[in-house]
């Protein structure tokens, strides 16, 4: 059964957020801190799941704001990480392709800088936190598309100057595929495979099911060290005084997930904890993106938003009608995709509709058995129409769903909707957003 939130009126979260300013001016900048689990998708407890058990994270919840319809610029990390920590879409600087511009001297434009760069010179404390308590460790993650520097001053919120506020991240590896899945593996309290909701693209097989919880299980272990982080700033005696945002780089790391602008791919959890400033316990159904938190956290810091810039407060007067998201080369995979979408309805562009959903990616050949049984099963002749999408020959160009009556993303509508004009006007928007990206 889906927990029930009450839905906080906008005014009243306009009100809430005007209070910052007023900390500011009384000399108690709010610390901030940002907690990233790696291809954390929202299936958390508080937001309804009825396996995954997830306390520490619910807390937050509890605590704070709840953002249901949160998406990330992109499916994949370096990407999202390179415009999240910026406040710019990768495509508009340059950063959309998977681990590229490491080491060939690119330099971002348009005035790019990373939000620790100016918090920094704003007075704040940065850090990339790595040790937090015994057995929990961030991993200092930064994956930036561009030859970076460090990006941050230190790597914990206690070598600041007395008095300094800090704005930190920790990023945790959990739930990513790799040593985090083999942790999980150890824990004592284990998801049973059999009792887990597969959805229709995926047949009844017991490899995927051992695979999807397996990664429940990573999510409920990424709860402890949220939990432990928790405690750490109890301890420090500034939990009080720390804005928290937690959150995913980009969506599950299952097949038809990570890589793909299916909501799998860049739909996160988002969970704002303020004490004193926004009322706990609240939820927001109205599509945020994952810049919004960069918009917020420098609001929230005292600073104005640069120009360019395409983050939004989160608790600004104005909300977001659409998302925009994009998917380019990831790994040793070409392709080229862009999306649209309110509440109810998505558009994808396919741009490379020759480049099958499955030409060769080593990392998803190697991490992702589900891959494996699917690819079996389809040349056994043992997949549905709907199992056997994803091993289509090739693409289709437009991808149209309606999210409320298929929120698996299943059923193609788009030569239906020309009849109708529904798609249209996503059309429309998608091509004008894609004709401002910059030539790179």
């Amino acid at each position: 059964m889906k927990p029930s939130f009450p839905v906080l009126p906008r005014r009243k979260l306009l009100a809430a957020a005007g209070l910052a300013p007023a900390i500011l001016r009384a000399g108690r900048s709010p610390n901030i801190l940002w907690i990233l689990g790696d291809d954390l998708g929202p299936q958390l407890s508080c937001y309804g799941h009825p396996l995954v058990r997830t306390p520490n994270m619910d807390r937050l919840a509890n605590e704070g704001v709840r953002f249901t319809h949160a998406h990330t610029t992109a499916p994949v990390c370096s990407s999202s990480r390179s415009a999240f920590n910026i406040g710019l879409y990768q495509t508009f600087t340059g950063t959309h392709h998977h681990r590229s511009h490491r080491d060939d001297g690119y330099q971002l434009p348009h005035g790019a800088r990373l939000v620790s760069e100016r918090l920094a010179e704003a007075g704040y404390f940065t850090a990339n936190v790595l040790d937090i308590a015994p057995g929990v460790r961030g991993t200092g993650k930064t994956d930036w598309n561009w030859a970076a520097s460090k990006g941050f001053e230190g790597n914990h919120w206690r070598e600041r100057a007395a008095g300094q506020p800090f704005y930190a991240q920790i990023n945790f590896q959990a739930p990513h595929k790799g040593p985090a899945f083999r942790a999980a593996r150890q824990r004592k309290s284990l998801i049973d495979p059999a009792r887990v909701d597969l959805p229709p693209y995926y047949p009844d097989h017991p490899v995927i099911r051992d695979e999807v919880a397996n990664y429940y299980d990573a999510i409920q272990m990424l709860d402890t060290q949220v939990g432990a982080t928790l405690d750490a700033l109890k301890a420090d005696g500034v939990l009080d005084n720390t804005i928290i945002f937690l959150f995913g780089d980009n969506g599950r790391c299952l097949l038809r997930g990570k890589q793909w602008l299916y909501d799998g791919g860049t739909h996160i959890p988002l969970l704002a904890r303020y004490p004193g400033v926004v009322p706990a316990g609240q939820r927001r159904d109205d599509p945020v993106l994952s810049l919004d938190i960069t918009a917020q956290t420098l609001t929230w810091a005292g600073l104005p938003l640069p120009k360019p810039f395409h983050g939004q407060n989160l608790f600004g007067a104005k909300a977001r009608s659409h998302i925009f998201t994009a998917r380019d080369r990831c790994d040793m995979t070409v392709d080229r995709i862009r999306a649209v979408q309110d509440q109810r309805f998505k558009l994808i562009h396919n741009l490379m509709p020759e480049k099958l959903y499955t030409q060769h990616n080593t990392y998803i050949e190697t991490e992702y058995p589900t891959l494996g049984v699917l690819k079996q099963l389809h040349a056994a002749g043992k997949l549905n129409s709907t199992q056997s999408l994803f091993l289509a020959e090739r693409k289709p160009e437009w991808e149209f769903y309606d999210l409320l009556a298929d929120p698996h993303e299943t059923r193609n509508l788009y030569q239906a909707a020309q009849g109708t004009g529904l798609q249209r006007s996503l059309q429309r928007r998608l091509d004008q957003w894609v004709s401002a990206e910059p030539a790179f």
